[in-house]
């Protein structure tokens, strides 16, 4: 089929290989503009570098909806769009003029975890399997009919880039199988309910933030889901800003206020959080390994060398 590929960072680079490495043609290639957000400068191999070494029509756009796309799509007499990490929401006019509209593929199980970051936020939500879903692409963000889905498991200690690194291998493989489907003249989708979709925004600093009131288990949950390369989890000692890289929920349960240093727990340091924390109804959070503001990672035993004192959100 011929195709017009839009896509973005490692998500979009894996999948425009692997349609340039099939039967398909790929007759355009759309990308966005480079990025200094966090979270686009970390698996960001590059569209425009792999569309300009294989000598393919290349557009940059944040948006893709302007008349020059248009035109460009009537003179293509394109069969398809795929889309992989497309970030911006694309209209019936440009995608109504490919034979059989437009897929994308995302990294969740939809219609849940529509939008941005969702491997971050199924783990920070503790999900017991993550995954990948091809579907078409409507006026609705994420919600057109599904074509294919493949599920992912999530173990026990997986951070969100070990899912990354599973969730990323399927992408290539799937989007394929589904371009067959399509082809093969396949029909029957599955529609996705919208009473049943969530859809999250994009993660910043304030989303790393550690708030000591949440539960221990989502604390940890928190911590999983920003592990390196992603920002990490951080709170405050005192002035100095301290990322936390390693955690988990502790065996006992104590009780005061959220955010106190209370003593050590095997490798770890306890800290004192939970909506009941002054009950001494919830469990803490052992805090196992620390970063400081230089970049110098130390085991949080090495680094509370006393105990008191308080882990705050603030300075």
């Amino acid at each position: 089929m011929r195709v017009v590929f839009m896509g973005y960072q490692t998500w979009g680079h894996r999948v425009l290989q692997a349609l340039l490495n099939s039967r398909h043609e790929v007759v355009q290639v759309i990308t966005h503009p480079e990025s200094d957000h966090a979270y686009e400068t970390i698996w960001s191999d590059s569209v425009a570098d792999l569309a300009t070494e294989r000598q393919l029509p290349l557009l940059v756009r944040r948006y893709a909806n302007d008349d020059e796309v248009v035109e460009r799509m009537d003179e293509l007499a394109a069969d398809i769009i795929v889309s992989s990490d497309w970030r911006t929401w694309l209209s019936s006019r440009v995608y109504g003029l490919a034979r059989h509209g437009a897929i994308n593929i995302h990294d969740a199980l939809l219609p849940r975890y529509g939008g941005f970051a969702p491997l971050n936020w199924a783990v920070l939500n503790g999900e017991r399997e993550v995954g990948v879903t091809v579907h078409f692409m409507n006026d609705e963000f994420d919600l057109g009919d599904i074509v294919l889905q493949q599920r992912v498991p999530v173990r026990e200690k997986d951070t969100v880039t070990d899912l990354f690194a599973r969730t990323i291998e399927i992408f290539p493989e799937i989007t394929l199988a589904a371009l067959d489907l399509i082809e093969g003249g396949t029909t029957t989708w599955i529609r996705q309910d919208p009473s049943e979709a969530t859809f999250f925004h994009k993660r910043s600093v304030e989303d790393s933030r550690i708030n000591w009131y949440w539960p221990a288990d989502r604390l940890a949950n928190l911590v999983r889901a920003q592990s390196d390369p992603y920002p990490n989890a951080f709170a405050y000692h005192g002035d100095t800003r301290l990322r936390v890289t390693s955690a988990s929920v502790s065996r006992k349960r104590y009780g005061g206020t959220p955010g106190r240093i209370f003593c050590p727990e095997g490798e770890g340091v306890v800290v004192v959080c939970g909506p009941e924390a002054h009950s001494g109804r919830d469990h803490g959070l052992v805090i196992e390994r620390v970063r400081t503001e230089d970049g110098t990672e130390v085991p949080a035993r090495a680094y509370f060398r006393t105990m008191g004192g308080y882990l705050t959100s603030h300075p």
